[in-house]
């Protein structure tokens, strides 16, 4: 993949907002979105295990002691972070579903290898939110709804389609979410696929499994 500034404008700041349908503009409100994209840098400059409650608070503006008001230390940010970005996601990608299921498959295809999360600096951001996951608790059932609500969304595309290579929608739908994960991985590890090779890939994959194309 292509380089990009150490520290880049967060495409999510706006994402990882609360999910409500009127954005809360209270001081502790402004200052929670302050830490999340604080946070959101530090990882994307340093790592999660590197970066400190110090660095984060330093981002934000505000001492350690001051930013302990509003969560009690990193891996809460992050629980919170998470589950507000995957939220976004969500309405996002379930908002798909007014569109006939050929077209959902482009636009799940430029949502996930084409759109503002998908930069090298975002991918990895989400890999390391999904590593976390492995030994925190809220981050695994966070990660463990979002994964069964985007294969539900997937598994609705194919039990649409006009045949299927597999019987069963719902197992399309496992090789297919997991292939999108996997490409947008391999996209982060290894510079011989691009975000577009992978959007080609996963498109056509697809198409071919559900009939939408030959």
């Amino acid at each position: 993949m292509v380089s990009f500034p150490a520290k880049a404008h967060s495409a999510d700041s706006d994402l990882a907002a609360p999910a409500t349908s009127v954005r809360r503009d209270t001081r502790g409100e402004k200052r929670r979105r302050r830490i999340y994209k604080s946070l959101h840098d530090c990882i994307i400059s340093k790592g999660y295990v590197k970066t400190t409650l110090a660095d984060i608070a330093e981002g934000a503006g505000m001492t350690a002691s001051h930013l302990l008001y509003y969560f009690n230390g990193k891996e809460a940010i992050l629980e919170q972070y998470f589950a507000n970005v995957a939220v976004r996601f969500l309405e996002r990608i379930e908002g798909f579903a007014q569109h006939p299921a050929e077209q959902q498959v482009q636009m799940l295809a430029d949502f996930w290898f084409k759109g503002e999360t998908s930069t090298r600096l975002e991918i990895g951001f989400m890999l390391e939110c999904f590593g976390n996951a492995v030994n925190d608790d809220i981050l695994r059932i966070t990660k463990a709804d979002f994964d069964s609500r985007c294969k539900a969304h997937l598994a609705n595309i194919f039990a649409a389609a006009p045949r299927l290579l597999l019987a069963d929608a719902r197992d399309s739908a496992e090789i297919a979410y997991s292939m999108m994960i996997g490409l947008r991985s391999a996209v982060y590890f290894d510079d011989d696929i691009s975000l577009e090779r992978a959007h080609t890939l996963f498109t056509e994959t697809v198409n071919r499994m559900s009939g939408f194309s030959a």
